[in-house]
């Protein structure tokens, strides 16, 4: 981060230089529009900027327009045309590599993002954020004339992330295209140029300690076309997936789950022992029986799993694991009772509801317990 402020920029002012780095493919209908809006809303703002578009060689020659809008028009516009390599992430990260800037902001160019959001981004950098992102998620913020069906996909990917990864369960939008932040959060970064979401990438591997959100409404494409698919999707869960294994939690989710496999022998030859061998209630039995996996399951998740994160003191780590396996327990309960009820096999009802209480108990102590 800056110590020392931003420096001066060529008209003398302490404001930061702003570079605005814009991924492009077919958009050559929007660029003149965008580019004027651009350059009165950061005249008015009275900052240092320059405009840098990354174009995957578009058919239509996008990259040619931007060229020739900087040529006539004045805009300080940098083209980069590459012709072979493609893909969202990999032209920002291109951007950032060129970018003068103190201040790097990222959006698209088809008009969703307003221009004139761009200097409320870069206040609040100068404020002391490493990172604002223009969030349609929080109080203020929306989206114009989106079908259901496109507001469930976009909520669903968020909670999928924000689930998956803990370090961005307090960002409300972290899969926004439009962001600004300070250079020093990725120079030096292991930015993945095949990532999906750049922004979920740099709040996992960025150097930053405070993130602020503004709202913005998302508006309508004025041309070009949407880029969700299929295989959109598909990539998004890819990228979730890179971003938990570099983060390590595949690997604490595979050892939470040799933990409870070893609970789930615990919690089984108990409820045998105190069914078969002591005659107890095949319900009552499960009690006593899933209380003592629930203690071996703490231990060794506490000295294994989660060591390394062993901040709260260990009274309230076995508090609050006990109220994540009891939470799981009463989902495992309420699958175990029907099913020995419709004259499954008590043992084998057990198992059904321990695997399907195992989300619950996961996500509770990775985010309470040892959060």
């Amino acid at each position: 981060m800056f110590s020392g402020g931003f420096k001066m920029d060529s008209g003398g002012s302490n404001k930061p230089k702003v570079s605005i780095i814009i991924p492009t493919y077919n958009e050559r209908e929007n660029l003149e529009e965008l580019f004027e809006r651009i350059s009165n809303t950061m005249g008015k703002a009275g900052y240092d900027y320059e405009i840098i578009i990354v174009d995957d060689d578009s058919p239509d020659r996008t990259w040619e327009h931007a060229e020739e809008l900087g040529r006539t028009r004045g805009y300080p516009v940098k083209v980069i045309r590459r012709t072979d390599e493609k893909g969202l992430s990999s032209a920002v990260i291109r951007g950032f590599k060129e970018a003068e800037g103190d201040v790097f902001v990222v959006m698209d160019a088809d008009l969703q993002h307003p221009p004139e959001k761009i200097p409320e981004l870069v206040r609040e950098i100068e404020k002391g954020a490493d990172i604002a992102i223009a969030s349609r998620y929080v109080p203020g913020g929306a989206v114009e004339n989106w079908y259901w069906y496109r507001k469930l996909i976009s909520r669903g990917a968020i909670m999928i992330g924000r689930v998956a990864l803990p370090k961005i369960r307090h960002v409300k939008d972290p899969v926004s295209g439009f962001f600004a932040l300070r250079r020093e959060v990725v120079e030096g970064a292991e930015l993945n140029p095949i990532g999906f979401k750049i922004l979920m990438e740099i709040l996992i591997k960025g150097r930053y300690s405070r993130v602020v959100e503004v709202p913005f409404t998302f508006g309508l494409r004025k041309a070009g076309e949407s880029k969700l698919s299929r295989k959109t999707m598909v990539n998004y869960l890819k990228h979730v997936y890179r971003l938990m294994k570099w983060e390590g939690e595949i690997d604490r989710l595979v050892k939470f789950s040799i933990v409870g496999t070893v609970g789930i022998a615990v919690n089984e030859g108990f409820l045998w022992f105190f069914v078969s061998r002591l005659g107890m209630n095949e319900y009552v039995a499960n009690i006593p029986a899933t209380e003592l996996a629930i203690l071996n399951n703490f231990f060794l998740n506490d000295l294994w799993t989660f060591r390394d994160l062993r901040t709260a003191p260990l009274w309230k780590r076995l508090f609050t694991f006990h109220i994540a396996s009891l939470m799981g327990a009463v989902v495992q309960w309420l699958i175990y009772a029907p099913l020995v009820y419709l004259g499954i096999d008590y043992l084998v009802a057990n198992l059904i509801g321990i695997g399907a209480s195992f989300i619950v108990r996961f996500l509770f102590s990775r985010s309470v317990t040892w959060g």
